[in-house]
């Protein structure tokens, strides 16, 4: 056990079993928004926003790299949470997934330096459960889905061609910076947690194609931001 513990603190709130985080701040703006979300304020030294809608459902973000998101997720636990949607863009490395593209991550290659500091028996992977409610969400909307492994990276500068081609060869189909350590200690503390992607650049070993102002990744982000509303909210009810 650490000597620094992750603590519900005096004043903090009880939040409901279901959170959802947020990476990209525009979109964490969005579903505060679209819920009617009361802000909580800053939490851990400014690390990240708080923000509580019906039932205490919270929502939590911006994030970017693996020790921040497993900060927040560390205090979200200890606030009560149970079960975590987690939002975020990636990059695509498969030659037929492209930006505005849904992704499923159903496995990591860690890069990282986070996961290794919470030993589990095995490769870490989302929920079950928790992913087959995703899946069948965005099947029964229409919403075209890939699913596949991604490589986690504390680097995005040093993604190398001879990097992307190597995590194309293992089965990776994208790029980000944090579902691998997520899941790892979802994993460790005994609480279920799955991660659902839109693309927001493409990579390959001879060119970055970014999309981050695409009207495409906006418009399926907000679709997949509402589809984890309704499953959050469905959930905790």
């Amino acid at each position: 056990m650490g000597v620094i513990r992750p603590v519900k603190g005096k004043n903090a709130p009880q939040i409901s079993r279901d959170v959802i985080m947020v990476s990209p701040k525009r979109e964490l703006n969005y579903l505060a928004e679209r819920l009617g979300a009361g802000d909580y304020g800053e939490i851990d030294g400014c690390l990240y926003r708080l923000y509580l809608a019906h039932d205490n459902v919270a929502i939590c973000g911006p994030f970017l790299g693996a020790p921040q998101a497993v900060m927040a997720l560390e205090k979200l636990i200890a606030l009560g949470a149970e079960r975590i949607w987690v939002f975020s863009w990636c990059g695509s490395i498969a030659p037929d997934i492209k930006i505005g593209d849904v992704v499923i991550c159903k496995g990591s290659f860690s890069e990282e330096g986070t996961s290794q500091h919470y030993p589990i028996p095995s490769e870490p992977i989302p929920d079950p459960k928790m992913t087959q409610m995703i899946k069948g969400s965005l099947s029964s909307k229409g919403i075209r889905f890939f699913e596949g492994p991604l490589w986690t990276t504390d680097a995005p500068y040093r993604e190398t061609p001879d990097k992307i081609a190597m995590y194309r060869q293992k089965g990776a189909i994208g790029v980000d910076m944090e579902i691998s350590a997520l899941m790892t200690v979802a994993i460790f503390r005994a609480v279920s947690l799955a991660g659902i992607f839109v693309v927001s650049d493409e990579l390959n070993p001879k060119r970055w194609r970014p999309g981050f102002s695409s009207p495409i990744l906006k418009e399926s982000s907000k679709k997949v931001l509402d589809l984890l509303m309704e499953l959050a909210l469905n959930a905790s009810a």
